[in-house]
């Protein structure tokens, strides 16, 4: 509501919240901006209140806010300026993020400096910023399709590489989009249902357009998404799942670091697990002081 640029069409998609947010939309009625509330008849998920906001936009480009997190008032302005100043093959900006917590404190941010051809930089496992941080022109959407509904988790980084096949990303180097730690983190730990679901309907989605890069692409993708199931199975004490998908991270490339810690430490269960994260987490702090 305090965003700098001002022609901007507000979608709020309610996914049937226990507590309607219709009361509190409504008391933004004479607020001057284009605002409308769509309440789900049904819990569909998140992907699925992100296609129903896109379905009823009519803007240019689109941008996604989840409820929890915060632009900073210069955000949407900076992202449409450089759409503006950019080749027009350019079809996605993004920004960093500034993680808090609840005290407002920084733990930590999230940055990336992937830009142009996004596509192997995906394979390589190279963090791209969530939903929150990206605007995306509207045509590229048409092109791309829709998120996939099936996906309970890792909906971003599946939707990212689809977008990549039909135009370039440009970064905005600035922590635009606040986000407080706690629910979010909470939502992504399923780690059944990332082992079970996600992890092979992302293999089967795009492995082929992997390999189309060449076998060395191929391996890396399936060697970071393995990287990526085994530090949720680790981080939910799934210990023999994190030692069966840090090995077949290992395999298909052998010259990744973080696989091997994630080996060592799921090992001895309880036993290594938590004295590791103890000293990881004391280690971050030193670092960041």
């Amino acid at each position: 509501m305090e965003q700098t640029y001002d022609s901007i069409e507000l979608i709020v998609v309610d996914d049937h919240s226990p507590r309607p947010a219709g009361p509190v939309v409504q008391q933004f009625d004479d607020s001057g901006i284009d605002i409308r509330y769509i309440r789900h008849s049904e819990n569909r998920g998140a992907n699925a209140a992100r296609n129903t906001a896109i379905r009823a936009t009519n803007g240019e480009y689109v941008a996604f806010l989840d409820d929890d997190d915060q632009w900073k008032p210069t955000k949407v302005e900076k992202q449409v300026r450089a759409f503006q100043d950019t080749d027009d093959d350019v079809g996605v900006v993004y920004t960093g993020m500034e993680c808090v917590d609840s005290t407002g404190n920084r733990v930590y941010s999230r940055m990336s400096q992937s830009q142009g051809d996004a596509t192997t930089d995906i394979f390589l496992g190279v963090p791209l910023t969530p939903f929150s941080c990206v605007m995306v022109r509207s045509d590229i959407i048409q092109k791309a399709g829709l998120l996939d509904v099936e996906m309970p988790s890792w909906q971003d980084r599946e939707w990212y590489i689809r977008l990549s096949q039909h135009c370039q990303f440009e970064v905005i180097s600035e922590l635009l989009v606040l986000r407080e730690l706690g629910e979010h983190e909470q939502i992504g730990d399923d780690f059944e249902s990332k082992r079970d679901i996600s992890y092979p309907l992302f293999l089967s989605k795009h492995r082929e357009t992997a390999a189309e890069h060449g076998s060395y692409y191929e391996r890396r993708f399936i060697s970071s998404l393995s990287e990526t199931l085994a530090r949720s199975a680790i981080a939910n004490n799934y210990y023999t799942d994190a030692i069966k998908y840090s090995i077949k991270s290992i395999y298909f490339y052998p010259k990744q670091v973080r696989p091997y810690l994630y080996l060592l430490a799921s090992l001895g269960g309880d036993l290594t697990y938590k004295p590791a994260t103890k000293l990881y987490r004391m280690i971050s702090r030193a670092n960041q002081h």
